[in-house]
């Protein structure tokens, strides 16, 4: 458990960086358009009212289609102005997407995940193979950094979650089956032929790419996890036999807004279940009630998962993510609240389609 002084720590960390980017995003020097036109409308001003994070609770949570109907570059910071940057897709795998503006996040965001673990974890200037998303999503451009961070190079092949849905929700089952077939046949073609010891992939192509080889024999020493629920007897299964308890295994819970929340260390007491925190205080996740979002949970308790973005390039208050999690208290590794147990939000309740995640 975190002493009460690194958690205090943390609280003034999180408390600074909230004024930063505040100031930062709402001043006509360096803030973007969106924010300056939307403080020119409200009847509050953010830069005189929020000086600390639970400040953040002044503003209504941020609409999600926004980032589906405004232009990127009314996002980009004028301290930015005559920089190109990426366009980067997020969340969501039907319909026009949703779409944020980057330049570095993503850079810090994975060198920080790389930070966490030591040599022995993923060893330094080996190799990667991605197996997953590249195209549009800043996935394939955070690996590729990742791997380079480390002092490695990265191979990839590409996955289209957007054709998976769509097959599945048309009923082609067997269709994105053979889809899944074609993109672990690949993969398994690389692990074969080159030389690999570090892999990102979703757990139920992790789990397909088992099936053919021993990952053991085919010299992976580490696995980095993402995407997809992950209950604790699946994680138990993952360790023990997919991984067959000799390869490191480091699961996230991440999206292009927030960054990577990095999971906990398991010990004996954790029973397999994960616990994810946030890269604070670039970015701060809550687990509130689904009824009254302004309010947390307790803890132990489900509630729906809220992140706030608090970067230079980009800043997000209060979002409400598509997920629900287990408020988990502070630990060892972080001086903040963890989200445990991720699942879809309201999956005990809804069909949840997941494809290959």
């Amino acid at each position: 458990m975190s002493s009460t002084n690194d958690i205090n720590g943390a609280n003034e960390a999180r408390d600074a960086r909230v004024r930063e980017i505040v100031n930062w995003h709402f001043s006509p020097e360096t803030g973007c358009d969106y924010w300056l036109d939307w403080a020119s409308k409200a009847d509050w001003n953010p830069v005189e009212e929020v000086k600390f994070f639970a400040d953040i609770l002044k503003f209504d949570h941020f609409d999600d289609e926004t980032l589906r109907k405004e232009m990127p570059e009314r996002f980009i910071p004028k301290a930015y102005n005559g920089r190109p940057y990426n366009v980067f897709e997020t969340g969501g795998t039907t319909g026009m997407p949703k779409q944020r503006v980057g330049w570095d996040d993503y850079k810090h965001d994975y060198e920080e995940f790389s930070d966490h673990y030591g040599d022995d974890f993923f060893p330094k200037g080996a190799n990667w193979l991605m197996v997953g998303p590249t195209g549009p999503r800043r996935l394939r451009l955070a690996i590729e950094h990742l791997a380079a961070h480390r002092g490695g190079s990265c191979y990839f092949i590409d996955l289209d979650p957007r054709w998976v849905k769509r097959l599945i929700k048309n009923g082609e089952v067997g269709q994105a089956k053979a889809y899944q077939e074609h993109v672990v046949d690949q993969a398994s073609a690389i692990l074969r032929h080159r030389n690999i010891q570090c892999l990102f992939t979703t757990p139920k192509l992790l789990e397909s790419l088992a099936e053919r080889m021993s990952l053991v024999k085919a010299g992976i020493k580490g696995v980095f996890a993402g995407g997809t629920t992950m209950t604790p007897q699946y994680v138990r299964f993952i360790n023990e036999e997919v991984l067959e308890g000799q390869i490191n295994f480091a699961p996230t819970y991440g999206n292009t807004l927030m960054g990577l929340a990095i999971s906990k260390k398991l010990t004996l007491e954790d029973n397999y279940s994960l616990t994810y925190y946030a890269p604070e205080p670039r970015a701060v996740l809550r687990v509130v009630n689904p009824v009254n979002p302004d309010e947390l949970v307790d803890y132990g308790e489900y509630g729906r998962v809220e992140l706030t973005t608090l970067t230079k390039e980009f800043f997000v208050p209060r979002f409400l993510e598509r997920d629900e999690a287990i408020r988990r208290p502070p630990c060892d590794e972080f001086a903040w609240d963890g989200v445990g147990d991720v699942r879809p939000f309201q999956s005990g309740s809804k069909a949840v389609v997941e494809g290959v995640y």
